[in-house]
């Protein structure tokens, strides 16, 4: 029952627990990868280069478009964001699932170039949860969050190009829809190598009936 690895878009506003989210859902499905963005911003504490990003100078970046090496790239919030092309495509070819974590400008662009990726949304339970989710994680000015708020209330309406909406109030419970998505997708008719089936199933039924069929000598 070969395939191709699946592709799974997850989005979210900022603050609204994407990245812990995915991290646990790589951590407990098997085959399951990240694909790992390269960025222009600096890493933020406890970040490490080449596992929460590739962290890169901006004239780097831009010779990696120049180059046409990102699936999709975009400025969020300041800073450069990009999807490397050969390494997504190099893990989906070897049949390995890859979660990839942008934003909705980076989905849209994916969406027309891989129009059988799973496409997921993380809602926050609400703006002031939001807020609160923000101020706690520290590191950005008032102005910052407000900058990101606003964001986030812009982007929420583009969930409309998703295919699932999973609502972040609750970690465990969100992790378990992330799953169920994921294990659903994988077992899905047109998803499966039907060459197997043929072979194992309706083409060896065709064959004992033809035998059990035959006259008696």
């Amino acid at each position: 029952m070969e395939r191709r690895g699946l592709l799974f878009v997850v989005s979210a506003p900022s603050g609204a627990g994407k990245t812990t989210l995915c991290k646990e859902l790589v951590s407990i499905v098997p085959g399951l990868r990240h694909s790992v963005s390269y960025t222009t911003r600096k890493p933020r504490p406890g970040e490490v280069h080449g596992r929460e990003y590739f962290f890169v100078e901006e004239h780097q970046f831009q010779e990696m478009v120049d180059r046409n090496e990102f699936a999709e790239w975009a400025p969020v919030y300041g800073h450069l964001y990009g999807t490397p092309r050969a390494a997504l495509i190099e893990m989906m070819d070897k049949g390995i699932d890859v979660l990839l974590e942008i934003d909705s400008q980076g989905a849209i662009q994916i969406k027309k170039k891989f129009d059988d990726a799973v496409y997921i949304y993380i809602m926050p339970p609400s703006i002031e949860a939001l807020r609160m989710r923000l101020q706690q994680r520290g590191g950005d000015s008032q102005e910052e969050i407000n900058r990101r708020l606003q964001k986030a209330r812009e982007e929420l309406w583009s969930y409309r190009e998703y295919y699932y909406i999973v609502k972040n109030d609750d970690m465990k419970q969100a992790i378990k829809e992330l799953e169920a998505i994921v294990l659903a997708e994988r077992i899905k008719t047109k998803r499966l190598d039907l060459h197997w089936l043929e072979e194992n199933f309706i083409r060896d039924k065709e064959h004992h009936s033809k035998v059990t069929d035959s006259p008696s000598p």
